[in-house]
């Protein structure tokens, strides 16, 4: 089974997210997409991040209506930073039928070879790159782009950090996000 593995801090998941999942899984065939969202992020551990509960509420209502998307509490049962390495091997070693696609950015592929064992992440899964608004292939090291599929998505700029702005100062972030999240930032009085 070809498994796509789509991990973030999703703080909140919007509208970009899920066309850039439904993009890579169409153009890859994939049989599903298993978001996954972190619980402490590495490389954010000095940014203001939710409760990783209210994260994960919001994926599974932002994901909810799509029968091949499925979300992972993997990295919210695990203590500490969650790293992708870890991930990886114990989806590897609760279903050893995926074939992992780990699906990113092309933003983070920059970085990648300061990640917590990258190598080992490309002996256990395909890395599937995606294009971002301001990033290019040419700032990627040229030896990791030939161990990488690139898929373009459409381009849709929606950041999460704009939808916090945007709640913040009290504009309308209506169709940046599924309705159900902008249902529960607004009951909780998230972002405010």
């Amino acid at each position: 089974m070809n498994v796509g593995v789509f991990g973030g801090t999703f703080n909140p998941p919007h509208m970009a997210h899920l066309v850039a999942a439904e993009s890579v899984r169409d153009h890859l065939k994939l049989d599903k997409i298993i978001f996954v969202p972190a619980a402490i992020p590495p490389h954010k551990l000095n940014e203001k991040v939710i409760p990783a509960q209210h994260r994960l509420q919001m994926v599974k209502l932002a994901t909810g209506n799509n029968p091949l998307f499925e979300v992972c509490e993997i990295e919210l049962c695990r203590k500490g930073p969650s790293y992708t390495i870890d991930t990886i091997l114990e989806l590897k070693k609760k279903s050893p039928e995926y074939a992992l696609h780990l699906i990113m950015g092309i933003d983070l592929l920059i970085d990648f070879g300061t990640w917590r064992s990258p190598d080992r992440i490309l002996e256990e899964c395909k890395i599937v790159a995606m294009n971002r608004p301001g990033f290019d292939l040419a700032m990627v090291d040229k030896d990791l782009l030939l161990r990488v599929e690139v898929v373009n998505v459409p381009s849709v700029d929606i950041s999460s950090t704009s939808i916090r702005r945007r709640v913040g100062s009290g504009r309308s972030i209506k169709y940046l996000v599924p309705s159900a999240v902008e249902d529960y930032i607004r009951s909780n009085s998230i972002y405010l």
